[in-house]
């Protein structure tokens, strides 16, 4: 299957195990994992457009959030999906740079909308009476179109870098979807730009973000220890609980799928916490944020209060 020096017209994904026996085991379990969190995502976002108690700064970044995690998960599980139902595992490769190109630009969405989530928190804990006033719905705007630009435009050099690569010495990518480094891994072109600008423009801008969001939980931590009433600091914190949740679970889930690929570890484990990424974290999300947040909770008890009076 493999030769040198080749210039290719597609890939073949290999896809999460190539062991033909655990094949519909796979697809079964993906697709309940996309169902659940596509179910659960879209909710939010209905419940947060219907809802006027929802119409809030904190609610409307929850909303961005569910539909990037909607994107993340269609992005790269449709593979797995179309490759089980049609035994064909060819993607074109402009299919393959258009999803190079979407999985990277809504992780980039992601981290953003975590900070800006993080930031609309610290207002509303430490500055609770201007809340209102400094979360604005032309800043919130602003945040939120910042924040899906960011991951757009910051990949549009690595798409160019990528589709650049015309040398390949296997039209195999050992993974189960189109991913920069199974690619970067399988190319004999020069990727000495592609390498730059990722270590430049990709690890530094998470770790600024990281720090960002960090920093933010430090001023938060500070401001509730100084509320003077227990009640009051439980209170400050369960608002944040939530935010707190999916931010450690998103970047655990980076931090220890960077330290797996820099490690030379095997690529099934790799292809492990890539599925936890991408499937396990948007299913996740919509329910840290439904079953530890009552207005949610209230705002689905009256949605379906209604539907049965109608109905």
């Amino acid at each position: 299957m493999s030769s040198k020096n080749q210039t290719i017209s597609g890939f073949i994904l290999k896809g999460v195990s190539d062991v033909p026996e655990v094949q519909a085991l796979i697809f079964i379990l993906v697709l309940l994992i996309y169902l659940i969190s596509l179910g659960g995502n879209l909710i939010i976002v209905l419940l947060v457009c219907l809802d006027l108690y929802l119409h809030t700064p904190m609610y409307f970044f929850l909303s961005n959030l569910s539909v990037i995690d909607i994107s993340t998960s269609t992005t790269t599980l449709h593979r797995i999906f179309v490759d089980y139902a049609t035994h064909n595992h060819m993607v074109s490769t402009p299919a393959c740079m258009a999803q190079i190109y979407m999985f990277g630009a809504v992780t980039c969405n992601e981290l953003s909308i975590l900070a800006a989530m993080s930031y609309d928190r610290y207002v509303a804990i430490c500055r609770p009476l201007h809340y209102h006033i400094i979360m604005s719905r032309k800043l919130c705007g602003l945040l939120a179109s910042v924040s899906w630009g960011f991951g757009f435009i910051e990949m549009i050099p690595t798409f160019v870098f990528t589709t650049r690569l015309t040398c390949f010495i296997s039209k195999e990518i050992d993974h189960y979807f189109c991913d920069i480094l199974p690619i970067r891994d399988i190319t004999c072109s020069d990727t000495s730009l592609l390498d730059l600008y990722m270590l430049i423009f990709g690890n530094i801008n998470i770790f600024i973000l990281l720090v960002l969001t960090i920093t933010t939980y430090v001023f938060i931590i500070a401001c509730i220890l100084r509320i003077s009433s227990s009640a009051g600091r439980r209170k400050a914190f369960y608002t944040c609980s939530s935010h707190i949740m999916v931010v450690v679970i998103f970047y655990s889930s980076i931090v220890l799928q960077y330290i797996v690929t820099v490690s030379g570890n095997n690529i099934g484990t790799n292809k492990i916490f890539s599925l936890f990424n991408t499937a396990v974290v948007p299913m996740l999300n919509p329910l840290i944020y439904s079953l530890k947040n009552k207005d949610v909770k209230s705002a689905l008890r009256r949605k379906l209060n209604f539907l049965s009076k109608k109905y």
